[in-house]
């Protein structure tokens, strides 16, 4: 802990420092009027005419966008200049180094930085050095050898220095626990000072490697996916463009939750997509409006599984095989103009290019051909042979969709494996054009290996939330389609709620998506979210769910226990709730929520309790709340059925604080 002589020392830094930031934010606001005012005459110049003033518009909102930029920064500081500290001495060179780190960097003039970005390369000691000697990573991949002499954690709560913690852990136990105890808005702007080593590990990792990340409920995936993200973007803005970025989750929710804290992370123009549209979007021109997409149907597990697609590529290959068949090109006069042999070779060396691309390539190398081919100074005769053969191997192109395609496979399928599938409602879903995910999945493959034209450059990193939630096919084929993307992957198998579709294991993840020499497998065990008792509570169910493979390892913050109160009747039921809720608001808890079984019991008391957020488990997938009611759950009957077992652990956990299990008479 602080001495008095050094906590009078540290005040005199942080007033220091409050003072360089408010003259910073004057600095910027009349920089940021100039820049402002200039764009704006800059674009009426160009709308009334002048347009060779295009390059300089767009070079003025360059300048107003940095301008403010560091506005905001500053104005941000005001409240945190900076939580942590490092003391250290590079390796071979003379002298000790002083860093404060904080959430957004901050610098008196362009060269000189007196608070590091948390993102910089440096700050990586902060979060996983212990003192003594050790190193941290350069973007380049090169290591710098130090030795830490000091690492400081400061409380700083609102613009006022609290006090300082010294220690070989970042982010202090007893610190890290006065955040924890906050409500739910406070600490989600505290968090970056408090990101612990394995978090930092995930955030840091290359982004040219897929990570998939098992953690535990509360264990803060989906911060970590986020402040990576904002890392990546920081240090490596030369090689991705923050529109490569798409966040994927299960629904609009989840989606708006997770991108909500994105601009306190300096993270602009980020794609967000549900996992259906995204497919949808891949398939591009031949998706329309005419296609829609609707839940999983009841065969859906057979199509989530991998021996469904390795069917499929089976089926494709034979189909692209047929593509190859012919014999020669001959033509009377020249005689062989494309050999069997060469198709062969063609096809056999371009194992990902589509049926579409090979075909083209060979309606260029008959192009080629004839011009070598034909006689010398004989123009007419050649523009005659081209005309002639003009798209004579894209005419042989599918006449097919992809939707006719896949029907007929599905067809195939169901007579090589008789009642696995339900094909009258496949037949009532392709009349109408209607799919669901693993058919979305199964389109793409065939798009891919049949008509696609060239390979989709869009997305450079794409992360995945609650990645459990959908079964293998999926991956499949975006790993496939994405060849060039990364992925960040994060989930919870022990939270698959659809668990005859998701993932209730990670091994075929790790066989046919992280198939890279770079990527990598992260558990996340602590949880952060819940207290002692919840999480003791939640253990029971957890248990059961992942089978004994995953437990809960939290962090020690106590609290109320678990309340549960059974054999009530339904209004008895709904009078408890409002009791509950209203002690909650005179505590100061502003996030509560009522968790039931299903859309049809949420929209029943929802009716009863409109003042409060009702949802169903499944909608309530990757959030929290500071208090969290359970209506009617079945305990007895969770802790008999993995799946049901599944279902309740992510409910129990949504709790930060407080966790209320309300009963009826059964």
């Amino acid at each position: 802990m602080e001495t008095q002589k050094d906590m009078v020392t540290q005040q005199k830094h942080f007033d220091e420092c409050l003072q360089l930031i408010r003259q910073n934010i004057s600095v910027y606001e009349k920089e940021y009027e100039v820049r402002h005012k200039e764009h704006q005459e800059l674009m009426r110049a160009m709308k009334s005419g002048d347009p060779e003033l295009y390059n300089q518009a767009m070079t003025s909102a360059s300048l107003e966008e940095q301008a403010e930029a560091q506005l905001r920064k500053n104005r941000a500081a005001l409240r945190q200049p900076y939580f942590g500290r490092i003391d250290y001495r590079e390796k071979d060179k003379a002298g000790e180094e002083r860093v404060y780190i904080g959430k957004n960097g901050i610098f008196r003039n362009q060269t000189d930085v007196v608070i590091a970005d948390w993102r910089a390369p440096i700050s990586s000691v902060y979060y996983e050095n212990e003192l003594g000697e050790g190193s941290y990573s350069l973007p380049d991949g090169d290591r710098v050898e130090i030795d830490l002499k000091l690492k400081r954690t400061f409380d700083v709560q609102e613009g006022e220095l609290k006090g300082y913690y010294d220690s070989d852990v970042a982010a202090n136990d007893s610190l890290l626990i006065q955040y924890l105890s906050r409500n739910k808005e406070a600490v989600l702007g505290d968090i970056i000072a408090t990101i612990q080593k394995e978090q930092n590990e995930i955030i840091r990792q290359s982004p040219f490697a897929n990570i998939l990340v098992q953690g535990v409920a509360g264990s803060g995936k989906t911060t970590v996916a986020m402040h990576r993200i904002s890392y990546i973007l920081y240090n490596y803005k030369e090689r991705f463009m923050s529109n490569e970025f798409c966040i994927i989750g299960g629904n609009d929710l989840l989606l708006n939750y997770i991108t909500a804290g994105l601009p306190e992370l300096d993270v602009p123009n980020i794609k967000q997509k549900r996992m259906d549209v995204m497919l949808a979007h891949l398939l591009g021109k031949e998706w329309t409006r005419k296609q829609s997409v609707i839940p999983v149907t009841q065969d859906g597990a057979v199509r989530s599984r991998m021996d469904f697609m390795l069917d499929l590529e089976v089926w494709l290959l034979r189909l692209r095989e047929s593509f190859c068949k012919g014999g020669h090109l001959c033509d009377p006069q020249l005689g062989v103009v494309i050999s069997q042999s060469s198709k062969e070779r063609l096809f056999a060396e371009n194992p990902d290019f589509s049926v579409a691309a090979l075909l083209r390539i060979l309606d260029d190398r008959v192009k080629t051909r004839l011009k070598f081919l034909a006689p010398e100074g004989e123009k007419e005769y050649l523009q005659k042979k081209c005309r002639q053969y003009k798209d004579y191997y894209k005419d042989r192109q599918p006449k097919e969709s992809i939707y006719e395609l896949y029907l007929r496979f599905l067809e195939e399928y169901h007579r090589m494996h008789p009642g696995r599938l339900d094909m009258e409602e496949h037949y009532k879903n392709s009349a109408g054009y209607r799919y669901d995910v693993y058919d979305l999945a199964a389109l793409l493959i065939i798009q891919y290996r049949i008509t696609r034209k060239k390979a989709d450059m869009e997305f450079g990193q794409l992360f995945i939330d609650e990645a459990q939630d959908f079964g293998i096919t999926v991956y499949y084929a975006l790993r496939k389609v994405l060849p060039k993307c990364y992925f960040t992957l994060m989930g919870d198998v022990s939270q698959n709620i659809d668990f005859e579709c998701g993932m209730n294991d990670w091994q075929e993840m790790r066989k046919w998506v992280l198939t890279g020499e770079k990527d990598e497998f992260r558990i996340l065990s602590k949880s952060y979210r819940n207290t002692i008792e919840i999480s003791q509570y939640a253990g029971q169910i957890l248990e059961k769910a992942s089978l004994g493979r995953y437990k809960i390892d939290p962090v020690i913050r106590h609290g109320l226990p678990v309340q549960i109160r059974e054999g009530l009747e339904e209004n008895a039921m709904y009078g408890a709730a409002e009791e509950i809720i209203a002690s909650a608001r005179e505590k100061g808890y502003e996030s509560i929520a009522v968790i039931c079984k299903d859309v049809g019991e949420a929209e029943w008391v929802s009716k009863w309790l409109d003042h409060v957020t009702v949802l169903p488990i499944r909608m309530t997938k990757g959030l929290e709340f500071d208090v969290v009611i359970l209506w009617n759950p079945d305990m007895e009957n969770t802790l008999a059925s993995q799946k049901d077992a599944k279902l309740w652990y992510v409910a129990v956990t949504r709790a930060l604080h407080e966790l209320h299990l309300l009963m009826g008479n059964k």
